[in-house]
């Protein structure tokens, strides 16, 4: 029984209750317990002090919830200015005016004295206490909507943020998508008059990773797992074509395969490295993926070099690249590092993503 009773209290709280009417609960709640203390030392009784403190208490609930009302009307509009510092004042001392009335009138009424006080301090010292209890009340007021409006306008450019990331990131996936596909069918056609089992097999390999590619089309993060799936399914419609003459060997690190990672953002760089690579003799490919702490490393090497031997046609930037920079920055803003060098006769791209990835959503 008491569990329901709570359960129900704590959903009348929270769900029909607004922020202001909660605050004003706690705040004249603590302010009740104050003021029963204070009158409690100013007339020496417990009856007198609590019958007092529960009949103004509510009083001050209604004079502030009425404050609060003008607050928001065209004369204040929930902003603090000289102007409206002015009406405070003049709202507090006649909200507390009527306050002091009514405690002198009930006082009156029972024969409540305030022992060694004079006429003009009952009424001079309760009016200035309730002056400066409302005028505390408003500013508090003004501080608290001040500092709602700040976080609802944070959260509102947040999620404009996040939105045009997530379409950034859309349009950067849009971009990959039919640039591999129309490597991938163009292969298909090469191998087709000469060499149709391999082709079947390009286009075996090519389902596969297009069901991949669905699958995590509206995940813009995914586990290292489900990444290096992919790479395996795209390396697979390369194989299919070159057989014998690409090699490839994956490592990933147990820790580092639940790891999360931008979905489809290490396919451009297996891309460049298979379309790039020097094949004379066999093009090998390697993937190395470990953790170590909060930091994430990814090697991806190949055999070739950076410079072009003479006479060979310029290479240029090519779309993967660039879209793997601008993720980058997207999903690691200042949380990341992208280098490719070679040595010797082989070309490594390295990565190091700190952190989890922004996801845009």
């Amino acid at each position: 029984m008491l569990s329901m009773v709570a359960g129900t209290v704590a959903a009348w709280w929270t769900g029909r209750l607004s922020v202001f009417w909660r605050a004003q609960i706690v705040g004249w709640g603590l302010f009740f317990l104050v003021d029963f203390l204070n009158r409690l030392l100013t007339y020496h009784g417990v009856a007198v002090a609590l019958g007092i403190t529960l009949l103004i208490t509510p009083c001050l609930v209604v004079l502030s919830a009425g404050m609060r009302t003008v607050y928001t009307s065209r004369a204040f509009d929930n902003r603090l200015t000289p102007h409206a510092v002015g009406l405070i004042s003049v709202l507090s001392m006649g909200a507390a005016a009527i306050t002091v009335a009514i405690v002198v009138a009930v006082r009156r009424a029972f024969g409540w004295e305030i022992p060694f006080w004079a006429p003009v301090e009952e009424l001079v010292v309760p009016w200035i206490h309730y002056s400066l209890v409302l005028a505390g009340w408003s500013l508090c007021y003004f501080w608290i909507h001040a500092e709602m409006a700040e976080q609802a306008e944070h959260r509102h450019a947040v999620r404009a943020e996040a939105e045009a990331l997530r379409l950034e990131l859309e349009e950067l996936r849009l971009q990959l998508d039919p640039h591999f596909l129309f490597n991938a069918l163009n292969g298909v056609a090469e191998e087709i008059p000469e060499h149709p089992a391999a082709a079947l097999a390009m286009l075996r390999n090519l389902t596969s990773y297009l069901r991949n590619s669905l699958d995590s089309i509206n995940q813009p993060i995914v586990t290292v797992d489900t990444e290096v799936e992919g790479l395996s399914a795209y390396l697979g419609v390369q194989k299919a074509r070159f057989g014998e003459r690409l090699r490839t060997h994956i490592h990933v690190e147990h820790e580092a395969g639940a790891r999360r990672i931008a979905s489809f953002l290490l396919q451009p760089l297996i891309e460049n490295a298979v379309k790039h690579g020097r094949r004379e003799g066999g093009l090998d490919v390697h993937i190395d993926i470990h953790a170590k702490g909060d930091v994430l490393h990814v090697v991806i090497e190949n055999t070739g070099a950076l410079e072009q031997a003479p006479g060979s046609r310029r290479r240029r930037a090519g779309i993967g690249l660039e879209n793997v920079r601008r993720r980058l920055d997207l999903h690691y803003p200042g949380r990341h590092e992208f280098t490719i060098g070679d040595s010797g006769n082989r070309v490594a791209a390295r990565l190091t993503l700190e952190g989890e990835p922004c996801s845009g959503s």
